[in-house]
């Protein structure tokens, strides 16, 4: 059996040589294929993913934080310089995310924190970290709750780490997330390890650890042994503190205390004090709204730098001192949320805007206010709501209130709102376009129904002469301003003259009428009654001739005439034929002209051709006015001699040879140059035309002085014209009128408020106006449609006006709380305008990017009384605040969170921890770290300890 077994096994042998053969040629050949490779069929799933973080912190360390920024590191925007990147990974059928902190800086002390760098990430300041890996599993928690887990995700990290020869710090949040509990390991690339530990009692401090006494002794309690009295042996600590306090909110019950401290500790810089309850009592806007205050309240860090204690006595003491011993404040302020919808101009300039693009649904104003009875438009219906007629009738009151007169328009608002065209701030239709704003809810039916009362009162006052309020009675109309104001300045100046006129009557019925005469020696001012003017750029009350040669003159060339209406004698300037002194008359004002009247009279021009004799007729009222009083002034006077006066630019000098070869005269040659007379001249063309209409009016015109001709100005029939046009206005002009004047106005009102030297709030302002001219131009061609684009610009002029405003309450707040401050005040209104300009956008969405301003501001020795003076005692009302239980008390108050530092240095060589290696032995580490943060009710410990394992 033996034999033909082995028999058998050899013929199977002998048949498969070649095979054989084949077979370790393959096998060799696969041999030096897999020589280097790694087997992980056999490696657990723990190795692999040990395996699975090292590649990816090897590739991280390799990149660098340069190529890092490249690959897509996202810079946190609350940490300042800091950058993270992220990636995925999974164990155990669950995935985790590593996210590796760092910076860009090499900056030696970047991240320490006992500088209590503002800009530093939680673990860095806990711990005391630059950068930095955190490894946390992705779910709803972020954390790590069951502890096993834990620990062993951490073992895997720091193997990881140790096998890329890495330095990174990791760190795994643990427990609950409310509690911002972490563990953590760090080879320090020697023999030493530090592990960090942070955890946090969110209720029932223990009272011993609410002072600063019981901390330390915490502290020293990791080092020392525990047989020892902790109380009467002295450790060596060192120790940083910072302390955050915070102003009450600012109530009416604070702003009442604050202002009554302000008064009686320095008298108001600006020279004024507020009684008023609200913040803006005293800002210009006050009488429109009332704003919420932006600056919610301010926070104020007291540092103290490191120092060394040595006893829990030391700590008594520390916590005795005033916040005023602390070596460094720093301040910031806490402000309202940009989304956070806030009423002022700009929200109720919204809704004018949607009035005016609902004022093309009807023809006549009328028809709003009939629009309940109307079943016609549902947006009409939709938007009936109007408030009562004793709140109408307030509002009219305040408009058209007694003794009210005009201001100086000149004087209110930036030149650079003439640009706009609407009406002056403190003008009639402007205050009647701000309280249209708060009418009601500012809806198309509101304002027409406050127009049409409006109008009825101007009418009122038109038919009992009564003068019109806060518009001037005289003057010239500007015709920058928008058509309704013009025409309301225009009724104003009738209603003057229309009371002249009346007066004049009534002085005049049972006088005699007489007219004094005036020789050329005497100059009469004509009566002040009667609207007349001197034409000042060609007279001279100089005399060119001897007084005894013009008493002759006017006896034997004049007597037979009288003069009247003379103003006084033009300079060097004679009549041509009686060789008399030539008279400057008064004169009568041109007549009064809307916008719209000089449009007529240009298409009139149009129309007929711009011919020389048809604008003469369109001036033949005021040429035969001139020419009369200058007829009357001057007896004797030609059609040349009015034109020399009148028109120099159509009397042509002769040029005189002999004269112009002279380089110089003396007095002598101007005698005889008056000598020779007539002067050598003549007419222009035009006016020596045969059939000119200048001549043939100069012909029949009497001689009648201003003080006897006809008014130019008709002041009834001019009233009755302005008043009709008010009375049939459409809706849509009134409102296009409406909407430049409101937004003019509302700027104007703005721009008032006090808000110091805030440059940039200053340009913001100076460049709102040239935005809002450009914006509201389209509304002066009277073109537009209820889908015009110019709707949506004039919406986005309303969301820039927003932001405008915005930013002014916020200067407004800083500068009368910190009046005594103003570097601070401008400092932190400079943050906070390069911190919200960027996040504004262009458009009708809201800002860009949301995040929260926390600026902070370094303050200077002399301005800590100022902030001091802030922190108002708490009053007895003030029932939510909290017992005190803590120390270094500002004004009474206690912090709101206060952070201490604790740290411990030892010498390796001194340290039993210590290895027998001479790189190492005399190094001076940080063997023990505790940061503390918290109140008498929250408290957070992180500590780290480095030890040789």
């Amino acid at each position: 059996m033996a034999s033909s077994s082995n028999t058998g096994k050899k013929i199977q042998a002998d048949s498969t040589d070649d095979d054989y053969t084949e077979v370790e040629d393959e096998g060799e050949e696969d041999e030096e294929d897999l020589e280097h490779f790694d087997d992980f069929t056999l490696a657990s799933s723990w190795e692999r993913f040990i395996s699975e973080i090292e590649a990816v912190c090897r590739l991280w360390m390799s990149d660098g934080p340069k190529n890092l920024l490249v690959k897509g590191a996202v810079l946190l925007d609350d940490y300042g310089n800091l950058y993270k990147m992220t990636s995925e990974t999974k164990y155990a059928m669950k995935s985790y995310s590593m996210e590796y902190y760092f910076e860009t800086n090499s900056a030696v002390d970047a991240g320490k924190p006992a500088n209590w760098n503002f800009d530093l990430h939680d673990l860095q300041l806990c711990f005391g970290v630059k950068e930095f890996l955190v490894i946390a599993p992705q779910s709803a928690s972020g954390v790590v709750l069951d502890a096993p887990e834990a620990s062993k995700l951490l073992s895997a990290v720091a193997i990881a780490l140790s096998n890329c020869s890495s330095l990174w710090p990791a760190f795994v949040p643990v427990h609950d997330p409310s509690r911002k509990a972490y563990i953590g390991i760090q080879s320090m690339g020697t023999v030493f390890t530090r592990r960090f530990e942070a955890d946090r009692i969110g209720s029932q401090v223990p009272i011993k650890l609410m002072h600063l006494e019981g901390l330390y002794e915490l502290f020293v309690s990791k080092f020392a042994y525990s047989t020892l009295d902790l109380s009467v042996h002295n450790f060596k600590v060192r120790i940083a503190m910072k302390l955050t306090f915070r102003t009450l909110p600012f109530d009416e019950d604070y702003m009442k205390d604050f202002d009554a401290k302000m008064t009686k500790s320095r008298e108001n810089l600006s020279g004024e004090t507020s009684n008023g309850t609200q913040w803006d009592d005293d800002c210009s806007w006050s009488e429109w709204y009332s704003a919420e205050d932006p600056v919610k309240d301010f926070e104020l860090t007291a540092t103290w730098s490191e120092k060394m204690v040595e006893s829990s006595m030391e700590m008594a003491e520390l916590e005795n001192a005033s916040p005023h011993e602390a070596e460094k404040w720093s301040i910031s302020s806490r402000l309202e949320s940009s989304k956070e919808s806030r009423i002022g101009f700009a929200s109720q300039l919204h809704l004018l805007v949607d009035a005016l693009q609902m004022s093309f649904e009807a023809q006549f104003i009328e028809d709003f206010v009939s629009a309940a009875e109307n079943p016609g438009s549902d947006n009409l219906r939709s938007s009936l709501v109007i408030p009562s007629p004793t709140v109408r009738d307030r509002v009219l009151k305040e408009l058209f209130i007694e003794g009210v007169k005009f201001s100086d328009f000149s004087d209110g608002g930036y030149k650079t709102s003439r640009a706009v065209k609407g009406a002056p701030l403190e003008s009639l239709f402007a205050q009647f376009c701000l309280h249209s704003l708060w009418f009601g809810n500012c809806n198309i039916r509101a304002i027409s129904v406050l127009w049409i009362e409006f109008v009825r009162e101007v009418r009122w006052c038109w038919e009992e002469s009564q003068p019109l309020p806060r518009m001037p009675p005289n003057g010239s109309i500007d015709l920058s301003t928008c058509l309704i104001n013009q025409k309301l300045h225009m009724i104003a100046i009738c209603l003057e003259r229309k009371c002249q006129l009346t007066e004049d009557f009534q002085d005049c019925i049972g006088s005699v009428d007489h007219i004094d005469s005036m020789s050329e020696e005497e100059s009469v001012v004509g009566d002040d009654l009667l609207n007349t003017q001197t034409p000042s750029e060609n007279f001279s009350g100089k005399v060119d001739r001897n007084p005894e040669d013009a008493d002759v003159s006017d006896d034997t060339k004049s007597s037979d005439f009288t003069r009247r209406g003379s103003a006084g004698i033009v300079d060097s300037m004679m009549l041509l034929k009686s060789h008399q002194s030539m008279h400057a008359p008064y004169t009568q004002e041109p007549p009064l002209m809307t916008e719209d009247m000089h449009e007529e009279r240009m298409q009139a021009v149009e129309a007929f051709g711009d011919s020389f004799n048809f604008s003469a007729q369109l001036e033949k009222d005021i040429l035969t006015s001139d020419m009369s009083a200058f007829k009357a002034a001057n007896p004797d006077a030609i059609f040349e001699d009015f034109i020399r006066w009148h028109s120099p630019g159509d009397w042509e000098a002769d040029d005189d040879p002999e004269s112009s070869g002279s380089a110089s005269s003396n007095a002598l040659d101007i005698n005889k140059s008056k000598d020779s007379w007539p002067p050598r001249g003549r007419l222009s063309k035009r006016m020596s035309d045969h059939g000119n209409l200048w001549r043939n009016i100069w012909n029949s015109s009497p001689a009648l002085p201003a003080s006897e001709q006809k008014p130019l100005l008709d002041p009834n029939r001019e009233g009755e014209k302005v008043l009709h046009y008010l009375e049939t206005l459409q809706p849509h002009q009134l409102l296009e009128q409406m909407v430049s004047t409101a937004f003019r106005a509302a700027a104007d009102t703005i721009s008032q408020t006090s808000y110091g030297e805030l440059n940039q709030m200053e340009t913001k302002i100076q460049q709102l106006y040239p935005t809002m001219a450009s914006a509201l131009r389209p509304l002066q061609v009277n073109r537009l449609s209820a889908d015009s684009e110019t709707i949506e610009d004039i919406r986005r002029l309303c969301v820039v006006f927003e932001r405008v405003e915005k930013l002014l309450t916020v200067a407004a707040s800083l500068h009368r709380k910190l009046i005594r401050a103003p570097r601070l005040s401008r400092e932190i209104f400079s943050d906070y305008y390069n911190f919200y300009i960027p996040t504004m956008g262009t458009d009708l969405t809201d800002e860009v990017v949301e995040k929260e301003f926390d600026k902070k501001q370094e303050v200077r020795d002399n301005e800590r009384e100022v902030l001091s003076n802030m922190f108002v005692p708490p009053t007895a009302n003030q029932s939510w605040r909290k017992v005190l239980s803590m120390g270094n008390l500002l004004n009474g108050h206690e912090p709101i969170l206060r952070e201490i530092i604790f740290s411990l240095h030892d010498k390796v060589s001194g340290n039993h921890y210590a290895a027998r290696c001479g790189s190492v032995s005399q190094q001076d580490i940080e063997t023990y770290r505790m940061y503390i943060c918290g109140t008498s009710n929250d408290l957070r410990v992180a500590l780290s300890v480095a030890s040789c394992d």
